[in-house]
C-alpha cells in the first residue's frame, strides 16, 4: 500500500530542531551554509492535484548564526537558500521506518 503524503514520518513540531538553508550573500563573501534551528511555529497548507492531496507544512524558525539569532517568516521546506530542512540523521531515521524522502512508504534501507 502506498501512502502519497510529504513528510507524513515527519511532522516538523514547535521545539523540533532542523536546519535553515541561508542564502549567502550576492556576491559570494558569505557562502550558503546550513545553519542551525528551532521551529518555534507551525501551519500545514494542503494542496490537492488531480493524483494525490498533498501535506505542506510551513515554519518559523529561531535561526542560530554565529553571531547572534535570526527569526524567520513563514518558510517551506526545501534544498534553496531560505528554505528549511530536517537534518540527515533525521532523514536517515525516516528511511529506516520504511518511508522514502518523499514520504510514500517503501522498503527501509539496511
Amino acid at each position: 500500500m502506498h501512502i502519497i503524503i510529504k513528510n507524513i514520518f515527519m511532522k516538523p513540531t514547535v521545539g523540533r530542531m532542523v536546519y535553515y538553508k541561508d542564502r549567502g550573500s550576492a556576491d559570494g563573501v558569505f557562502p550558503k551554509v546550513d545553519r542551525a534551528a528551532i521551529v518555534t511555529d507551525v501551519r500545514e497548507i494542503s494542496e490537492t492535484d488531480t493524483l494525490s492531496e498533498k501535506n505542506i507544512f510551513q515554519v518559523r524558525l529561531a535561526v542560530m548564526n554565529p553571531d547572534g539569532l535570526f527569526f524567520s517568516a513563514w518558510l517551506e521546506q526545501g534544498q534553496e537558500g531560505g528554505q528549511w530542512d530536517w537534518m540527515p540523521f533525521q532523514k536517515d531515521q525516516q528511511l529506516r521506518a520504511g518511508y522514502t524522502e518523499t514520504g510514500t512508504t517503501g522498503t527501509a534501507k539496511e
